[in-house]
């Protein structure tokens, strides 16, 4: 069926999962692993996952349960940790809401997502580019660089990065009255981030908020963040 895993991915992401040596053995993983990507992928309801996945509740509930524990966010970590880090790059994308939204009123209606290339950050629409950046970039490494729009020309952005050890390559604003180094031959390599952002919004479920809790829509994307890095690794595979 559309959206499974195939072998190498299974096999590349199995030895992450959580291991089970007591109680009642855990349902087939590979199975409601496929169940879970099928949800990513389509977009449909849990109650509309297909029989051969075997029963929704089930994979739901693995779901949430594993999302609670960071499985997700560990594996997402993993695959992308073993990847050259010498480039950093940040960007936001809107994130539009499920029209029945109006339903809930805890958490402020649009979404923002904030990235290194690793996905794990929300917020609220309205919130600035630069509200999460230093949290982001306390990732940075020495010897990196970074590479971000000019909505994150910030001296204190700046100042972070070279604290880090890292070079900030920011086009600057029509406003700065300092010159700053930006090389724009480097700056091209900016487009993966763009890039990164349309294939991860090909999964509805990303594409579209259906989820009621922020906690859940992030484990989505880092789903959907997981299946790229897996098909990056087996690109890079000799």
């Amino acid at each position: 069926m559309r959206y499974e895993l195939t072998n190498h991915e299974w096999f590349a992401i199995k030895p992450m999962l959580p291991n089970k040596s007591r109680g009642v053995p855990r349902v087939n993983d590979r199975r409601v692993l496929n169940g879970i990507f099928w949800i990513l992928r389509s977009g449909a309801p849990w109650r509309d996952l297909p029989e051969n996945f075997g029963p929704y509740t089930t994979c739901y509930n693995r779901f949430v349960r594993w999302r609670r524990a960071g499985v997700w966010a560990k594996i997402m970590s993993a695959l992308a940790g073993a990847h050259d880090a010498a480039v950093h790059m940040i960007d936001t994308s809107i994130v539009r809401v499920h029209q029945t939204w109006s339903l809930y009123q805890k958490e402020p209606a649009p979404i923002d997502q904030k990235v290194t290339r690793r996905t794990d950050e929300l917020s609220a629409g309205e919130a600035h580019d630069v509200r999460l950046a230093g949290k982001l970039l306390s990732r940075l490494k020495s010897g990196s660089m970074l590479l971000a729009d000019r909505g994150y020309d910030a001296d204190w952005i700046r100042e972070l990065a070279m604290k880090k050890g890292a070079r900030a390559n920011i086009p600057p604003k029509s406003n700065r009255s300092d010159p700053i180094c930006f090389s724009p031959y480097l700056y091209r390599a900016r487009n993966l981030v763009e890039r990164f952002f349309n294939k991860i919004k090909q999964c509805r479920r990303v594409a579209t908020r259906y989820d009621r809790l922020a906690e859940n829509y992030l484990a989505f994307v880092q789903l959907a963040s997981i299946r790229l890095w897996l098909a990056a690794r087996y690109e890079s595979a000799p």
